[in-house]
C-alpha cells in the first residue's frame, strides 16, 4: 500500500541536496509526485508530495534525517480534499517595492474567500532606473458566486493606492 505524504525541507543550500532527497525518495521505492523548491538568501526550502510503500516509511523517515543540514518535516496525506468549485485565475502584481503590499492584497482576496493555490514573488531591481521593483504572481481558486468584476474592482483600486500594476485573468 502507498502512503501519500508532505514534506516540508529547509536547510543552508548547497549543490546535490536535491539528488539527496530524490535519492532517497527512489531508494525506498517512493514516487516524487510534485514539488515546488527553491533558493531563498542563502537557504534552500521546498515542499514536496512523494508516495511511499507503508511497509519503507520508517526506514525512509530515519534516512532522510541523515541527509546533512536538512531540516526536515513529514505529514501524512491522508484526507482527500474535496475539488473546489468555481474558477482559477491568475494575479500578475508589478510596482515599486513598499510594506504592506502582500497584506492589502491578501486581505482583499480574504475577504471575496478567494484561495490562494501558489504565490511567488521577488524584488529586484528596474532594468533603467535601478529602483526595487516588486513582482508577484498568483494562481487563484474563485469559489462559486465570487463577483469576479467586483473583486477585479478591489484589486484595482488597492493597486492604484500602493502604486502597482494588477493584472487579473481567468484561466478558464
Amino acid at each position: 500500500m502507498q502512503i501519500p505524504l508532505v514534506m516540508t525541507l529547509i536547510g543552508p543550500d548547497r549543490t546535490g541536496l536535491v539528488e539527496s532527497v530524490a535519492r532517497c525518495v527512489a531508494a525506498h521505492g517512493g514516487n516524487w509526485l510534485e514539488s515546488r523548491l527553491c533558493r531563498l538568501g542563502g537557504e534552500f526550502a521546498g515542499i514536496l508530495r512523494i508516495e511511499i510503500p507503508g511497509r519503507s516509511k520508517s526506514a525512509f523517515l530515519a534516512e532522510l534525517q541523515t541527509i546533512s543540514g536538512l531540516t526536515v518535516t513529514v505529514h501524512a496525506d491522508e484526507t482527500k480534499v474535496p475539488t473546489a468549485g468555481g474558477r482559477q485565475t491568475r494575479l500578475e502584481i508589478v510596482g515599486h517595492d513598499r510594506p504592506g503590499i502582500v497584506h492589502e492584497i491578501s486581505a482583499a482576496l480574504a475577504r471575496a474567500k478567494v484561495n490562494v493555490e501558489e504565490f511567488s514573488s521577488e524584488v529586484a531591481s528596474a532594468p533603467m532606473s535601478g529602483e526595487t521593483l516588486f513582482k508577484a504572481q498568483a494562481r487563484l481558486q474563485l469559489p462559486d458566486g465570487c463577483d469576479a468584476g467586483a473583486l477585479k474592482k478591489d484589486l484595482e483600486k488597492i493597486a492604484a493606492d500602493l502604486l502597482v500594476d494588477i493584472s487579473f485573468k481567468d484561466l478558464g
